[in-house]
């Protein structure tokens, strides 16, 4: 039987809050990617905290789930809502206020609607740097970057989103307001209880402003894009980098000659970056308040090293900031060519930095046997050891091959991502997409703690059911 209370919520928010027709329900239904699709009695959009607050008090009182949305930008449906008619969706995109922005403790407290990318050009006019830096940075929500612990291409040099977060005010299940927006460097009274918050998709909570971490603008860049012959060579060349650069290294991304190719056919405006293709490449970007010229010199004699002792093949460093960009694109392009060449199979995953080379080469070993036309477009945040490991169908094969033969290719995967000590899941979070494959392989003990943690919090239920847990 439905638990109907739409027009409860009607009454107790208003009719600009929430949205009861069908139709304007369905744009809320779907994933950005299309794989999952689910239902909802209605979509609250709430203004303040106290509206927010009212909605959670009254679906847990009914026994109603929740399922908080962002910018719709995940990879794992975790923000779509499952089968059941029952479901309320609960955007915060309205909530988008700057709260506040101090150039003095380097803080800034945004309200969890707030786009990334608005927030990174508010701390940029302010003369400070937001560092989180994603794809999806003008379309995304901070607060969706909280609830998924989101990471990013400069993780190698500020870690991830909890690292940036000093404080959080969130609703719990029950309405109770978390107020714990404190702009402190240093409280060290007890648990820190943001920190169960941040990466719980959802399941906890529903966080409603974030208190961030500034740091000092660095606009001066230099990127360089070198061609490699290996993940070895690739990994010798970060060891390199890492030790003569140190802190300026900003972003370490690496992607092999096929998803160049990809871009090269699916991507406009995309020009090839040497005169020859090659097995594999880097993309290095280092960053400094520095003069340019300066910093420009510094990549240009790593580099020059590099080529002495034989760590790259190729090297083009970038002379303007359009050519910057251009090497940039290469590297931002490749998610969008490998939508347009067809579904295929996403596993974001962690390893030891040092054991990524082997992994490549006996991950590849193990798809073979399975189905030896199957295509790796492989990718990603090599300095902080996440990497994008992409299967797309082999080349004739049907478009429901991923369907078909999804399960046993990414079981192939992540068990052999298990036997390197790695994650199934480095950045994108769970969601519907890895909870079977999380249940697996998540030590039991980690496991009954977070469900403990979830029975506490949420003792009813009701928040995000059927994601991560």
């Amino acid at each position: 039987m439905t638990k109907n209370i739409a027009s409860q919520l009607v009454e107790a928010l208003g009719a600009d809050v929430v949205t009861i027709d069908p139709d304007g329900i369905a744009p809320w239904l779907s994933d950005w990617r299309g794989i999952y699709k689910g239902q909802a009695q209605a979509v609250v959009r709430p203004r303040t905290v106290e509206q927010v607050s009212r909605c959670l008090a009254l679906c847990q009182h009914v026994g109603v789930p929740v399922v908080p949305r962002g910018g719709n930008t995940g990879l794992c449906g975790g923000a779509t809502p499952d089968g059941s008619a029952d479901n309320v969706i609960l955007s915060l995109d309205r909530m988008n206020a700057v709260r506040s922005l101090d150039t003095v403790a380097n803080t800034l407290v945004a309200e969890a609607g707030c786009i990334l990318g608005n927030l990174r050009r508010a701390a940029q006019d302010a003369g400070r740097l937001l560092p989180l830096s994603l794809a999806a940075e003008d379309s995304c929500q901070i607060g969706g970057n909280l609830a998924t612990n989101a990471g990013g291409v400069n993780v190698v040099r500020y870690g991830m989103t909890r690292e940036l977060v000093l404080g959080v005010e969130a609703v719990l299940p029950n309405g109770e307001v978390f107020h714990g927006l404190r702009p402190l460097r240093k409280d060290n009274t007890g648990y820190d209880l943001k920190q169960l918050l941040i990466g719980s998709e959802g399941t906890l909570g529903v966080i409603t402003a974030a208190s961030l971490r500034l740091l000092p603008r660095a606009d001066v860049r230099a990127v360089v894009l070198a061609a490699v012959s290996s993940s070895q060579q690739a990994l010798q060349l970060f060891e390199l980098l890492y030790g003569q650069c140190g802190a300026r290294l900003q972003a370490f991304e690496f992607f092999t000659g096929a998803c160049v190719d990809l871009v090269l056919t699916h991507a406009a405006g995309v020009q090839e970056p040497f005169a020859q293709r090659y097995p594999a490449y880097v993309l290095v970007e280092l960053a400094d308040s520095v003069d340019e010229n300066g910093l420009g010199a510094l990549l240009e004699a790593v580099m020059g090293q590099a080529l002495e002792q034989e760590l790259c093949l190729d090297a083009a460093v970038s002379a303007s900031l359009s050519q910057l960009q251009a090497l940039w694109k290469l590297r931002e392009e490749i998610s969008e060519a490998q939508r347009a060449d067809g579904p295929h199979l996403k596993h974001d995953i962690s390893l030891p930095i040092e054991d990524i080379p082997a992994f490549m080469a006996s991950c590849e070993k193990r798809l073979q046997a399975v189905d030896a036309g199957v295509r790796p477009f492989i990718f990603g945040h090599f300095g902080d050891g996440n990497l994008h490991y992409n299967i797309s169908r082999p080349a004739g094969a049907p478009s429901t091959w991923a369907a078909e033969q999804g399960e046993a290719i990414t079981a192939e995967v992540m068990d052999e991502v298990m036997r390197y000590n790695g994650s199934i899941s480095a950045e994108h979070g769970i969601g519907q997409l890895k909870r079977e494959y999380f249940h697996r392989y998540k030590h039991p003990l980690e496991l009954r703690l977070m469900q403990d943690i979830k029975k506490l919090l949420d003792p009813a239920g009701i928040m995000n059911p059927g994601k991560l847990l």
